[in-house]
């Protein structure tokens, strides 16, 4: 039976390596669609979690995961000798910038080791880890080819960006539209095909590289344009003119405008990092990406400045950084999730512990922290607030916060997320 049949009839067996807030979403979705579908992971507390119909993704519903579970449609494992029986294979895996800014891609080239060695006719390898372009043809190409197969013909290669949103209930996985581009035609047309039974819309591009671009350029459209808010923020600060005003007024005009908004810094696993690969990238062909370079500078800037209100708001009570004791709500990247991966209130605190503040944070979403040289736990705001704290800083606007009592309570207060925009006080510095 040839794979697209497969396919279409729902009889192709999917793989999905890699497991997180990507991998497990989208093996769910496949699931759903009526897919016999196999996560593989390196991490077996993963592995039991999901076998047990245990979510660890705040996306996916438990209930789901029980009854994919149930039905089995849904298993994971840590044994890779199983590739050797799927029909396609997702790669979702981390793609991190290593210290020097250069791109990691050790985690794509562990799962082409699995991958490699059980290779077979008729099958599909789609790359969804966010990389620059060319990796595709350049790097996983040539590994796979190794095997003596020829793509197109014999295996199927194509690229497909994660556009994955954590927290957002309106855009998920399957109504959110899928890019793919393919080495060949033929692996587009397959690619597409396959996606095409789990989410809603497709969008084939032209090459794989194109559909590497595609995300790249999404992330750093939004880098860009973070980073304008930001600057227009310092510029505002220096005018005695309040930003967020400016903001939401501008944000009436029915065309030319999309609002984008200042904070403390950029965060998560996408937008702080996927400008730099591209940057990267077009580096090595001596092009100068000036627009990215400034705009990272930019939102790097911002957790300093973020600890220069902490800094002013303190003196209003002659006091100082040093010794006092500062409250963080929220560490996580942005509201309503637990992931702080390049959050930037892990950059404030980090500054504000280095200055000889006495820290203590409040997340619902995060129970313990201990990155950055920080070993916290969460507490009740109204706990902290009850003892004394010098200052409240507004980091993360998670929704379950009790901002009136806050700004009835607090000291001072800097909000770096305009989360206090309803209750105006002398003692509420906002960005």
């Amino acid at each position: 039976m040839s794979l697209n049949v497969k396919i279409q009839n729902r009889q192709a067996r999917v793989a999905v390596i890699g497991l997180g807030y990507v991998g497990l979403p989208l093996a769910v979705e496949f699931a759903r669609s009526g897919f016999h579908v196999t996560g593989f992971e390196v991490e077996a507390q993963r592995v039991d979690a999901v076998n047990r119909g245990v979510t660890y993704i705040g996306d996916v519903a438990e209930h789901t995961m029980r009854e994919l579970i149930a039905s089995k449609r849904l298993r994971a494992t840590t044994d890779f000798g199983e590739l050797s029986e799927m029909d396609t294979v997702s790669i979702c895996v981390p793609t991190p910038l290593r210290k020097t800014k250069d791109p990691d891609l050790t985690f794509i080239l562990s799962a082409l080791d699995q991958i490699k060695p059980r290779l077979h006719r008729q099958q599909l390898i789609v790359l969804e880890s966010t990389t620059y372009p060319g990796t595709t043809e350049e790097l996983v190409l040539p590994k796979l080819e190794e095997t003596g197969l020829v793509v197109g013909e014999d295996f199927y290669l194509a690229f497909s960006p994660e556009r994955v949103d954590p927290g957002n209930a309106t855009y998920t996985t399957r109504n959110i539209p899928k890019v793919v581009g393919g080495v060949t035609p033929r692996c587009t047309e397959l690619a597409a095909l396959l996606y095409a039974q789990c989410v809603e819309r497709v969008m084939p591009v032209s090459s794989a590289r194109v559909a590497e671009m595609v995300k790249l350029l999404e992330n750093t459209f939004r880098s860009v344009n973070i980073g304008l808010a930001n600057e227009v923020a310092l510029m505002c600060h220096s005018l005695g003119i309040d930003v967020w005003e400016v903001i939401d007024a501008a944000a009436t005009k029915p065309f030319g405008f999309l609002p984008f908004y200042p904070g403390p810094g950029l965060g998560g696993h996408c937008i702080p990092i996927d400008p730099l690969y591209l940057s990267w990238k077009v580096r090595m062909n001596g092009f100068e990406p000036r627009f990215i370079d400034l705009a990272a500078q930019i939102n790097a800037k911002m957790p300093e400045y973020v600890m220069q209100l902490v800094s002013d708001a303190l003196n209003r009570q002659s006091k100082s950084v040093k010794n006092s004791s500062v409250h963080v709500l929220g560490v996580a990247y942005k509201r309503g999730v637990s992931d702080c991966r390049e959050s930037p209130a892990l950059a404030v605190m980090k500054l504000l512990t280095e200055r000889g503040a006495r820290i203590s944070y409040s997340d619902p979403y995060v129970d313990e922290l201990r990155e950055e040289g920080l070993a916290l736990r969460s507490a009740p705001i109204h706990e902290v607030l009850e003892n004394g704290c010098d200052c409240v800083v507004i980091l993360t606007d998670h929704p379950d916060f009790d901002y009136a009592y806050v700004a009835r309570a607090a000291r001072a207060v800097v909000d770096a997320r305009n989360a206090m925009r309803n209750f105006p006080g002398e003692h509420i510095t906002r960005l």
